[in-house]
């Protein structure tokens, strides 16, 4: 694919490193002269000096040869002004743009139709629109619901997921191989990957399991406690939450958690009879952000204060509580609350970084949940570009692996041939099938066969993601 990057901040050079490594044809557009010395330093592809909103310079760098068209600088505005110019001079290239503000989503979702002048165009001209926001404050009010143990990954309809847990030292795991696992539970479940001593991999049935060996695994949602039992771990029961920043996404956090408990049963989200103004606060050092927030949570007190202030911290005795999320816009600043959590007796601590890099480093100095915001817009942007399908695509160990999630289409190669006909040991593991038969999920087996329409979830390393998708006959 030909594919043209506007903006190289962070997430455009993340983003444009991926599609190199899988042979696509990038160029990459950016206005500052030294983020674009920054990116020649760092990456192989063509790196534009410019404004991306001007058609001259789009046309210079091949737009009317290209597939796709990806806005990712750090203006909502001009990600959409640009892929509105694009569209309406190449309306069949693909076009995604990063975009935060809600209002923008408003519109998209259809309630103000009578704006739309032609039905047939997406609205904007802008084909996906990735909300970097929504999909943190989702991952971590998915890491939230498990307890703060273990990072997530969920996927649509399903109720398998994918929870990275540690081997602790005396649990039942230690020194057992792979394939002797099924002895220990009447459990579905499988073993993707295995990190050990910082490094992932694919792990065969006779790899043996270590003390501190961090283990991706795809099971039941309702068998985790199971699991952690088995890894010498148990779930946090979290009856008292501080929520560190009530910006766009400490905010979406804050509705996400207290529209759960409101589904639940008064013993449910906090793990006791909800008592709101003890057991869920809200801590913003903005006056205005704190008054909006005032207002909008009636079920929590929110204090304007900050949360490295000793006297508020002794105040309000913070160091008793269960768990600290730090979703404040300045990542730095959430690694260190919550270190500095963790060092004064809080039992749990949720943080939001930059990228994976900064998890694996916040994960290095005891905080039991990083959500790097950075690579859930670049796997977002991936899914859209991996063809239609590719479904969904997840990052994990710091960028060495990928999960596919794709739909076998009708002329797929693997069509009517069994799993270990096909498999690949040490390349790429079938975590979970979907057979369109049934519309169930399962791990499967030897046996299982390949069949039009059926939905896999596949976890492969991030260098061999294009033989994957060729094996399987999906994406681009």
């Amino acid at each position: 694919m030909k594919i043209i990057i506007i903006g190289a901040g962070f997430t455009g050079t993340q983003l444009a490193r991926r599609l190199i490594s899988e042979k696509n044809d990038v160029t990459l557009i950016e206005s500052n002269e030294e983020t674009v010395r920054h990116a020649l330093n760092r990456l192989d592809c063509m790196v534009v000096q410019a404004e991306g909103n001007n058609l001259a310079t789009l046309q210079d760098a091949g737009i009317a040869k290209a597939d796709a068209l990806v806005a990712v600088t750090e203006s909502d505005e001009l990600n959409m002004i640009t892929c509105s110019l694009v569209d309406s001079v190449y309306p069949n290239i693909i076009k995604i743009a990063r975009v935060r503000n809600d209002d923008y989503y408003a519109n998209s979702a259809g309630k103000d139709d009578d704006t739309k002048k032609d039905s047939t165009r997406p609205l904007y001209g802008i084909d996906f629109m990735v909300h970097p926001d929504i999909e943190a404050a989702e991952a971590i009010v998915g890491a939230v619901e498990h307890g703060a143990v273990t990072d997530v990954v969920d996927f649509e309809n399903c109720d398998f997921e994918l929870v990275s847990l540690y081997v602790e030292e005396g649990s039942f795991l230690v020194g057992k191989r792979v394939q002797d696992l099924k002895k220990l539970t009447q459990s579905a479940f499988l073993i993707g990957f295995i990190e050990e001593n910082g490094e992932p991999f694919l792990p065969t049935g006779s790899t043996v399991l270590n003390a501190g060996n961090r283990i991706g695994l795809v099971t039941r949602k309702k068998n985790l406690d199971e699991f952690l039992t088995l890894c010498g771990s148990k779930t946090a029961v979290l009856k008292k939450v501080a929520l560190v920043g009530a910006g766009r996404i400490g905010t979406v956090i804050a509705d996400r958690l207290i529209s759960n408990y409101k589904k639940r049963t008064p013993f449910g989200l906090f793990g006791s009879k909800h008592k709101a103004n003890h057991e869920f606060i809200i801590i913003e050092a903005d006056s205005k952000r704190a008054q909006e927030a005032a207002e909008r949570f009636a079920d929590a007190n929110v204090y304007n204060a900050d949360v490295s202030d000793e006297s508020f911290i002794e105040e309000e005795d913070l160091n008793t509580f269960d768990l600290v999320i730090a979703a404040t816009s300045n990542h730095e600043l959430n690694m260190i609350t919550s270190a500095y959590m963790k060092t004064l007796g809080v039992g749990k601590a949720v943080c939001l970084v930059q990228s994976s890099n900064y998890a694996s480093i916040a994960r290095n100095i005891g905080i039991d949940v990083a959500v790097p915001i950075k690579d859930a817009v670049v796997d977002s942007i991936l899914s859209h570009l991996r063809g239609e399908s590719v479904t969904g695509i997840h990052t994990l160990a710091e960028g060495e692996l990928e999960i596919i999630e794709a739909v076998l289409p009708a002329d797929s190669p693997v069509l009517g041939q069994k799993l270990r006909q096909i498999a690949s040991p040490g390349s790429f593991v079938v975590l979970l099938i979907q057979e369109q038969d049934n519309g169930c999920f399962d791990v499967p087996c030897g046996d299982t066969l390949f069949k039009n329409g059926d939905r896999l979830v596949m976890l492969t390393y991030s260098k061999d993601v294009k033989a994957t998708l060729e094996t399987f006959g999906v994406g681009n």
